[in-house]
């Protein structure tokens, strides 16, 4: 045992024997543990000295007194924010990956967000970045050696060579750090939360679908048209996954069958519709059952469809099924789904889903197990799209785990690799590159790996240097 080592095991004893035993009264007889964690096998890879209370204030504030003085040669004073985790990277028992993976769970709102979270608190990403960063080492220091000690000793590569042995390797690299952004990108939906817009005509039922899902009343529900002019938004959880719906204006042309005419407000509220589901990644498309003057009919509007077709995911939902019987329904969806492909490819082979919100709302309850209106039959099916959206290979779903800070920085490293294969591939074609301008595109590079671990620029230069005279 180091003379340390003995320190602390004598503090330790100190204070244990003080509060415990010489203490009047005795604070810690009957309402605390004492616990002693030697290092390293630690969270935080030092010593560490836990005390088990009973969560009475009074018993709290007593043990905290008593702990300060039974240390009368040792500081003893509160923990700073973080320093716990900072102590454990510190001392190597964490890398900034996984420390940005535990502050992401801590504030994970959501079941998704707390899985995707966890990907991260592996220790892959880490152990993967600096993988890679090592290979860079490696290679960035072939190059130094065959430019500083070739004309001293024999090499088998020429710098062309070497070059395109390289190039290879970095060539695999770069496909694999598309696939982690991927996974950043597929990160930032759980974590930011996945954006619904609602479009369609007036008068189809969005106000009262979205209030059904949020399962408060969000929007006004009127049979006036245009009665929802701006965009109204709610947050919420749907089966794990954070979304933000939207409830926008009702689209309609000049010459859309409603007589009153399209006023100022109602053309903004229009605009800012059609921006919002640009900005979306879903979009919900709602059409309804009407009667017209040649007999029932499914109303919708064509710009919407044009809107859900240029989407990253869209849904068409028909409304008002309890306006028709059955057979009568079951016509006009077939009529509609052939009128969907033949002006929108896309939707030749979509699931046109049916609801009635106005079942759902006369069984006050969207939630019962047998499904009024077919409301939460649409919640599964939002639901999988969520998934379809942020779903990664089993084998690559530590990829979710990406912060957007490490994204950035796997954007600049691919960025340099970019850099320095354009260099490899000027020496192939022209013999015209600069070896010394590659090796530092590949130092660029792995810096930026650097940073997402936390393992600085400090050691770079002398693990470079290790590899050059290793060569």
């Amino acid at each position: 045992m180091t003379a340390d080592r003995e320190a602390r095991h004598a503090t330790v004893r100190s204070l244990f024997d003080s509060t415990v035993v010489g203490a009047e009264p005795p604070i810690l007889d009957h309402e605390a543990i004492v616990l002693y964690f030697p290092a390293p096998r630690t969270v935080t890879g030092e010593d560490v000295l836990e005390l088990h209370i009973h969560g009475g204030t009074a018993t709290v504030k007593a043990v905290l007194a008593a702990v300060p003085r039974g240390v009368t040669k040792h500081l003893v004073r509160y923990a700073e924010p973080g320093e716990f985790t900072k102590r454990a990277f510190i001392n190597g028992r964490l890398d900034l990956a996984q420390i940005e993976s535990l502050s992401e769970v801590l504030a994970a709102e959501t079941e998704q967000q707390r899985r995707a979270a966890v990907r991260g608190n592996s220790g892959f990403l880490g152990r993967t970045y600096d993988g890679w960063r090592q290979q860079l080492l490696l290679a960035r220091g072939e190059i130094e050696a065959l430019i500083d000690f070739s004309e001293d000793q024999h090499f088998d590569e020429s710098q062309a060579e070497l070059l395109q042995n390289v190039a290879s390797i970095i060539s695999d690299m770069l496909q694999r750090i598309h696939l982690h952004e991927q996974g950043s990108q597929k990160n930032e939906l759980l974590r930011n939360g996945i954006r619904i817009a609602l479009l369609g005509p007036p008068n189809v039922g969005k106000s009262s679908l979205m209030n059904l899902i949020v399962g408060r009343e969000a929007s006004i529900v009127s049979g006036e048209a245009g009665t929802t002019r701006d965009i109204v938004e709610a947050t919420l959880d749907i089966r794990g996954y954070l979304c933000s719906f939207a409830d926008t204006a009702g689209f309609r042309s000049e010459s859309s069958g409603i007589d009153e005419p399209l006023g100022p407000v109602e053309k903004e509220g229009i605009r800012r519709a059609r921006q919002k589901a640009v900005e979306s990644d879903v979009v919900i498309v709602l059409a309804s059952v009407e009667s017209g003057l040649g007999g029932p009919q499914i109303r919708y509007d064509e710009e919407t469809l044009t809107i859900a077709s240029d989407s990253k995911s869209c849904l068409i939902v028909i409304n008002k099924l309890d306006a028709v019987d059955r057979d009568t329904f079951d016509g006009l969806l077939k009529a509609f789904r052939q009128e969907l492909a033949r002006r929108h490819p896309k939707f030749a082979d979509v699931d046109v889903m049916s609801i009635s919100c106005k079942q759902a709302l006369q069984t006050h309850s969207a939630t019962c197990r047998d499904d009024p209106g077919g409301i939460q039959r649409l919640v599964s099916s939002v639901a999988e799209t969520f998934t379809r959206l942020t779903e990664m290979p089993a084998d690559l779903q530590d990829l979710l785990g990406v912060t957007a800070r490490q994204r950035q920085l796997l954007t600049q490293c691919r960025e340099h690799l970019e850099d320095f294969m354009a260099e490899a591939q000027a020496t192939a074609e022209v013999h015209d590159a600069d070896p010394l301008l590659a090796a530092e595109h590949l130092r660029y590079a792995a810096d930026c790996l650097a940073r997402i671990t936390g393992k600085g620029e400090a050691g770079d230069v002398e693990d470079v240097l290790g590899v050059v005279f290793e060569k």
